[in-house]
């Protein structure tokens, strides 16, 4: 009976590890520092990764137009404190409500 009790544990011990690797898998891991113009021209999107749940930094993330052979759309991750990424978030916002 202690046997089993054990093994199961360290089952479960082994699922939990496998599980938290794999959780990071859509979180930006650092900051750009600069975007090109016409990188800025080419955001249709953006939204907020907090730090709660699975990622470890705060940071704004743009999404671009998708290009010819890609098989899906860049993303981009800046610091929501910086002045120019609090400009670009404006800027996309009004974009947006032009759009609709």
């Amino acid at each position: 009976m202690k046997f089993q009790a054990l093994f199961f544990l360290l089952f479960l011990t082994c699922m939990y590890v496998s599980l938290a690797q794999g959780s990071y898998g859509n979180c930006c891991l650092g900051y750009v520092t600069t975007l090109g113009a016409r990188a800025k021209r080419n955001i249709i999107r953006y939204r907020m990764q907090e730090t709660d749940g699975d990622c470890n930094l705060r940071a704004v993330v743009f999404q671009l137009k998708k290009r010819a052979k890609q098989p899906k759309p860049l993303t981009v991750c800046a610091n929501p404190n910086k002045e120019w990424v609090q400009e670009l978030m404006r800027t996309v916002e009004n974009r947006m409500r032009a759009n609709n």
